[in-house]
C-alpha cells in the first residue's frame, strides 16, 4: 500500500536578519496571492495557494552563519506557476519591488523537463528561490521521461 500525499503544506526557513528577511518574505507571499497567518517581530507565516511559508529570525547566539545550498539542509525552494507570463511578472516584482539577487532572469529549462521555465533569485540571506512553469503533465505527460514512450528515471539530476 502507498499514500499519495497532497503536496507540501508548509516549509519553515530561517534567517539571520529577521529585520530584512521576514519583510522580504511577507511581500513576496502577499505578491503570491497568499495572506499572513501569523506576525510577530522576528516571524511571519503565510498561506495560500496550497502553501504555507513560515520564515523566523535565528536566535541571536546562532546568527551570522551565511546561507550555503551545499551543505546538509535547504538547497533551495521552487514555486510552482500557472504560466511563462506569470513567471516574467514575478521576476519583474522581485528584481524592482524586492531588489532581490537575481541568480538568472526568466530562462527556458527544457534540459529539465519538456517546456520548463523559471526564474531563480535570492532573499537577504541569500536563500534561493525559483518560481518555474512547465505545462501539461511535464515528466509524467508525453515527452517526459516518466510518461507514455518516456526513458524512465535518470542516473543523475
Amino acid at each position: 500500500m502507498t499514500v499519495a500525499v497532497n503536496g507540501i503544506a508548509h516549509i519553515q526557513l530561517t534567517v539571520n536578519d529577521p529585520d530584512r528577511g521576514v519583510p522580504f518574505w511577507e511581500k513576496l507571499c502577499h505578491f503570491l496571492e497568499m495572506k499572513t497567518l501569523v506576525k510577530g517581530d522576528d516571524i511571519v507565516y503565510c498561506i495560500g495557494s496550497r502553501t504555507g511559508i513560515v520564515v523566523r529570525g535565528a536566535p541571536k547566539e546562532t546568527r551570522g552563519g551565511a546561507f550555503d545550498q551545499e551543505r546538509a539542509g535547504l538547497h533551495h525552494l521552487c514555486f510552482r506557476a500557472r504560466s511563462r507570463e506569470d513567471v516574467d511578472t514575478i521576476h519583474q516584482f522581485v528584481a524592482g519591488e524586492l531588489d532581490a539577487r537575481i541568480v538568472h532572469p526568466p530562462e527556458d529549462g527544457s534540459q529539465f523537463a519538456p517546456g520548463y521555465y523559471s526564474v531563480l533569485f535570492e532573499d537577504p540571506d541569500g536563500i534561493r528561490v525559483e518560481v518555474n512553469y512547465v505545462p501539461g503533465k511535464g515528466h509524467l505527460g508525453p515527452g517526459g521521461r516518466l510518461g507514455p514512450e518516456g526513458s524512465g528515471a535518470s542516473h543523475r539530476l
